[in-house]
């Protein structure tokens, strides 16, 4: 599998993705073979099928053209970031205010996860209510990564 220049992709892609009105979340290079481009749109109305199509029928002519991957074979996959996105930047945090989140942060010398809704974001960090309705507050040092969770 030869690597493709994924962010020559990303410069060719994100303005148009940009245009259409859905910010390019996501992009890389996957599957058996490593023959598949896949593209995560986002929104923050959210991501339909016919938003997937139509991103996808205006990223393939694109790519075609620019000619960026070798022997020019490939598999396009266009979709949401999924209902556990990570959770990357601030302004995803604030985003998403309000939300069911599992957070991976330093405690101490070790590592710990908590999962409950995020209740403060702020310059120092972010505050999660957990379980046992107590409130977790977490600096953004020590968070090493978190994900939208999906409550049951």
């Amino acid at each position: 599998m030869s690597a493709w220049p994924i962010e020559q992709i990303r410069e060719l892609l994100e303005p148009t993705i940009k245009h259409m009105g859905y910010e390019l979340y996501g992009l890389r290079q996957m599957g058996p073979g490593g023959r598949t481009l896949q593209i995560a749109i986002d929104s923050p109305e959210g991501i339909t099928l016919d938003d997937c199509e139509r991103v996808s029928h205006v990223a393939g002519p694109l790519l075609d053209q620019a000619d960026l991957i070798d022997d020019g074979r490939y598999h396009l996959e266009v979709s949401s970031p999924g209902a556990e996105r990570a959770l990357r930047n601030r302004a995803e945090y604030d985003r998403f205010m309000g939300q069911r989140v599992n957070v991976k942060y330093r405690s101490g010398d070790g590592e710990a996860v908590i999962e409950g809704t995020l209740v403060t974001v702020d310059d120092t960090g972010v505050a999660v209510l957990g379980r046992t309705l107590d409130e977790v507050r977490i600096a953004w040092d020590d968070v090493l990564a978190a994900r939208l969770a999906i409550a049951f």
